[in-house]
């Protein structure tokens, strides 16, 4: 009778630990060049014209005369949700107490406000007309406006944005977008075709894809980033395994 030769359990593990290595070797270079070239394009690019200002401009505030005021426990009695802080404002050069009955952490998480005209005690809904005046307020453009468009999350431009915003859409050459809080008239931002490139590289360096997962974060928050990590993790076990292996074999010799 022939004798088969049983394979070695130990080598057929080494095999395939090498070509597990070799693949997330490819991996994880590709993720590390992608890494490097956008580090180094954001150390070379505008940052003025990253940021999507070019078209911004600081919004004016007009002297309140507070003897005009309207009495606050008037506000309070009339409004019919729980409110937690109160604040005197302005909007379009007027006075508006912004009434919080939701705040989140930062700006961009989700808060519920409500704008009561501090001289008449009227709230003060925005709506369409009200956001391209805010909108036109904070732009020094030479475009009209072309668009107003209420937005639910996410926001491909302000993917941080956790609240209903509305967009107003300038026809200028940058094609610019105003961004402001549907609830309370916050100015959320600008952007622009130059944002809007430089985001782009922001989603490769931060693996931010949003074909994946529950989509754009906006920063390097999320689950593609988490598994790279364990890939690289399991780039660098496999490798000191192969390591010790061949130290084991004698392959590395060491004169003095």
């Amino acid at each position: 009778m022939k004798k088969r030769n049983i394979p070695n359990p130990s080598l057929i593990k080494l095999s395939t630990i090498k070509k597990l290595h070799k693949w997330l070797s490819l991996l994880v270079f590709i993720q590390l060049f992608i890494w490097l070239s956008t580090g180094l394009f954001f150390n070379l690019m505008d940052h003025d014209k990253a940021r999507g200002n070019q078209n911004k401009k600081a919004i004016t505030f007009q002297k309140i005369e507070h003897k005009r005021l309207v009495n606050l426990d008037l506000i309070m009695n009339k409004n019919s949700k729980a409110v937690t802080e109160v604040a005197l404002i302005q909007r379009l050069g007027k006075p508006y107490y912004l009434l919080t009955h939701e705040e989140g952490l930062y700006n961009h998480f989700k808060s519920d406000y409500s704008l009561v005209d501090a001289y008449v005690g009227d709230e003060l809904i925005i709506d369409d007309d009200v956001a391209g005046k805010l909108a036109q307020a904070s732009y020094k453009g030479k475009g009209d406006i072309n668009s107003v468009v209420k937005l639910e999350p996410p926001i491909t431009d302000m993917l941080k944005e956790q609240n209903s915003v509305w967009q107003v859409n300038f026809s200028d050459d940058l094609e610019t977008s105003v961004y402001l809080d549907a609830s309370s008239g916050r100015l959320v931002g600008h952007s622009n075709e130059d944002k809007r490139f430089v985001d782009f590289f922001f989603m490769l360096h931060f693996m931010d894809y949003p074909f994946l997962g529950e989509g754009s974060v906006g920063g390097f928050n999320n689950g593609q980033i988490t598994f790279f990590a364990l890939l690289t993790l399991v780039f660098c076990l496999t490798g000191f395994i192969w390591v010790i292996e061949l130290l084991r074999k004698g392959r590395y010799k060491f004169s003095w």
